[in-house]
């Protein structure tokens, strides 16, 4: 078995929400399934590129000549990352199943099934989804779809073994059989039936063979990922399910707008689950707000072209002004705000590509121009945001402060766009400095003098205006403003912190970290609150002023626990503890548990389940976005518990303490080198291929050693 199956093994993983929609793991390049219904083959909510709800791939029926027919809602399910096992039994019929999705977008069903009974049954492989019309491929069943709602056709072929003659098998008591069934799908518009029905029979075989083929292609995004353990064995755990996670939400629609790689938010459908529908929100398709959270984590991998394939999509979906929208294959959207200029800069010290920054250059100017264009102004260099959901934390109370009556109430309905104001925002303004410091150092590694000194100095005058503007001396906060009188929005929004993430801080500023530590401000239980509890529209479980407006579940930003913000607060913890002596690190650990609980259901460490966003004091998960992509956190385990952090010159290496008994993190790819940093505390572990204290390993060669945790360089 794969380790990363072994270890996030999950007997009978369904959607919290929906009672018996089984969730399903490995996805291909465009076929995937976000739920299965509890029966042999591919029923449920299945989709191609984006969200089309497709009913049945195929399917089988038992029935028995006495009117015997299985009941399937009965059948046992184990959920692993590469596929799913189901398994039935009575006293007339045992089935085994295992059923998974490969990358070349074919549904694969391998079922052992045994007559236990003393009557006949027949098997009937049934094909076809609701909607679509049913054909025959070169004497194979096939179905093709209608047109979707965005423009494109889904042909599927079904290849059967040669037991199934005319879809129906005769099963004899006592009789043993394995079947394998194989449904391939492809886009009508680009690739013909012939492909599909080629895929489709180059799944067919013995069943080991064939599992074990899927496995192996499976395993080699995970192969060329770095590995981690450690003492905590919830860490290690949260580790796996974080690269699962990049791989499950990885996409290549190759069609359209999206012509190379992307991660998506997710899978979910968030609303409509009927056919060809194309109502509600949904992740599956390009969002520009978390495609840096992603590089942030994927620059660690070490097949570094998955990274510049999906900065090369990021930059594809630049509008007139050049700056990203969120993209299906036939729709560009509205733009979000997002630091990724900054998170190519990461990109590159890990990666070493100067003549990739050199393609990209003049596209990520573009970028940092048209921010400035779209939410600049003439006073200073601090962003506006006019439209409170374009920073992905939309209804956080700042932008309806100054619209409180006498009494200091919030208005009732925060819809009406007349009761709340456009701000210069925290958050936007401190992704675009880390722009324009990222676009000055690419600048400077591509010979562009002029860049590199005309971002550098841009970048200094942010910093300046954030720290003399946004900065109050009194309540040791940063706040966002009005945007024409730059008067302070008194609340405490989790943003505030994102000047200690950026590092433009000082140590007489750290008073305003420390109200992460507070439980009357953000350590509300169930770190960290999206707004202090102090403000009186403060909601653990959101909703506006005590109703809900987005419905139960609905994101809003004035209470709720969001990973998204939360990950970059631990950062922004780590990063200071670091510069001031480690005073903060067993706050960081502390928190990097909680944060850590919420990938679990019930904190169950063998029940991996991360959605979009908890109750900031039950830690409740407040909605079913299941398996939910907009965060980071290897990034915290490599960066900060490890301690690497890669510079232009080589390594810094500085372990934030949490209290780990041991870890070891090997082969971390940075610029053609392999990097492992391993620690014991209290003595040597020789079955784990430790020794006591911290080592440092450079293409297998130590180059540092010391009896603690201790700070490091490495030249590369």
């Amino acid at each position: 078995m794969l380790q990363i199956d072994e270890m996030l093994r999950y007997p009978g993983r369904c959607l919290r929400l929906q009672t018996g929609a089984l969730l399903f793991g490995p996805t291909g390049e465009r076929l995937f399934a976000e739920t299965l219904t509890r029966c042999p083959g591919f029923c449920g909510t299945i989709d191609f590129i984006h969200k089309i709800n497709l009913t049945r791939l195929f399917s089988f029926c038992c029935r028995g000549a006495d009117g015997y027919q299985p009941d399937f809602e009965m059948a046992q399910t184990v959920w692993y990352p590469s596929h799913m096992t189901l398994t039935y039994e009575d006293e007339y019929l045992s089935l085994q199943e295992c059923k998974f999705i490969t990358w070349d977008d074919t549904a694969v069903s391998c079922t052992v099934w045994e007559n236990r009974g003393v009557i006949p049954l027949t098997l009937i492989l049934e094909t076809g989804a609701e909607q679509c019309t049913d054909v025959v491929w070169q004497g194979h069943p096939a179905f093709e779809s209608p047109v979707t709602s965005h423009g494109f056709r889904v042909g599927v072929a079904v290849a059967v073994p040669s037991q199934l003659q005319n879809g129906t098998l005769t099963l004899l008591p006592g009789q043993k059989i394995s079947l394998t069934v194989a449904a391939a799908a492809i886009l009508l518009d680009t690739q013909q039936p012939e492909q599909a029905l080629s895929k489709a029979e180059s799944w067919l075989g013995e069943e080991q063979a064939i599992f074990s083929r899927h496995q192996q292609q499976y395993q080699r995004f995970f192969a060329d990922a770095p590995s981690f353990t450690c003492s905590d064995p919830m860490l290690s755990h949260a580790w796996m399910y974080r690269w699962f996670l990049l791989r499950h939400c990885m996409a290549n629609p190759n069609y359209g707008n999206l012509r190379h790689l992307v991660e998506y938010e997710g899978r979910s459908h968030k609303m409509s689950k009927e056919p060809f529908v194309r109502k509600g929100w949904e992740f599956s398709k390009f969002i520009p707000l978390s495609t840096p959270l992603h590089l942030t984590e994927l620059r660690w991998h070490g097949d570094h072209a998955l990274g510049k394939e999906i900065i090369r999509s990021f930059f594809d979906t630049a509008d007139e002004n050049g700056v990203a929208r969120w993209a299906y294959v036939d729709e560009y959207g509205t733009p979000y705000a997002n630091y990724m200029v900054w998170a190519v800069y990461r990109f590159y010290l890990t990666d070493g590509d100067v003549e990739f920054v050199k393609q990209l250059l003049a596209a990520m100017k573009r970028f940092v121009q048209g921010h400035i264009t779209l939410y600049g102004n003439d006073k200073d260099l601090l962003q506006i945001e006019y439209v409170h959901q374009r920073t992905g934390k939309e209804y956080q109370p700042s932008y309806w402060y100054f619209h409180r009556d006498a009494e200091g109430n919030y208005p009732a309905d925060p819809k009406d766009k007349s009761t709340y104001t456009p701000l210069k925002r925290v958050d936007r303004s401190i992704y675009h400095l880390l722009n324009l410091r990222g676009l000055s150092y690419l600048c400077g590694i591509c010979s562009d003098a002029q860049g590199e000194k005309t971002y550098g100095e841009m970048a200094q005058q942010l910093q300046q205006d954030i720290q003399q503007k946004m900065w109050d001396e009194k309540t040791g906060f940063f706040y966002d403003l009005h945007y024409q009188t730059d008067e302070k929005a008194m609340v405490k929004n989790i943003v505030g912190i994102y000047p200690y993430w950026a590092e433009v801080t000082g140590e007489d500023q750290l008073k305003g970290l420390c109200y992460l530590f507070d439980p009357q401000h953000f350590d509300t239980g169930a770190a960290f609150a999206s707004v202090s509890k102090e403000c009186p529209a403060y909601r653990a479980a959101g909703g506006w002023m005590g109703r809900f407006i987005k419905g139960r579940d609905g994101c809003v930003w004035c209470g709720p626990s969001w990973p998204y913000t939360t990950g970059i607060a631990l950062d922004a913890i780590a990063r200071q503890s670091k510069q001031n002596g480690h005073r903060f690190d067993g706050e960081f650990g502390k928190y990097l548990r909680q944060y850590c609980r919420q990938h679990f259901r019930d904190g169950d460490f063998t029940r991996p389940y991360l959605v979009e966003h908890y109750n900031a004091e039950t830690g409740e998960p407040l909605s079913d976005d299941v398996d939910y992509n907009h965060s980071y956190f290897l990034e915290l385990l490599i960066a900060h518990v490890c301690g690497i952090e890669v510079t232009q010159q080589g390594v810094s290496i500085n372990p934030v303490d949490i209290g780990l008994r041991y870890f070891k993190l090997e082969n971390v790819k940075i610029r053609g080198h392999l990097l492992s940093v391993t620690y014991s505390k209290d003595r040597s572990r020789p079955e784990m291929g430790l020794r006591q204290g911290m080592r440092v390993l450079l293409d297998g060669q130590e180059v540092f050693s010391s009896e603690n945790l201790t700070p490091a360089e490495v030249a590369l």
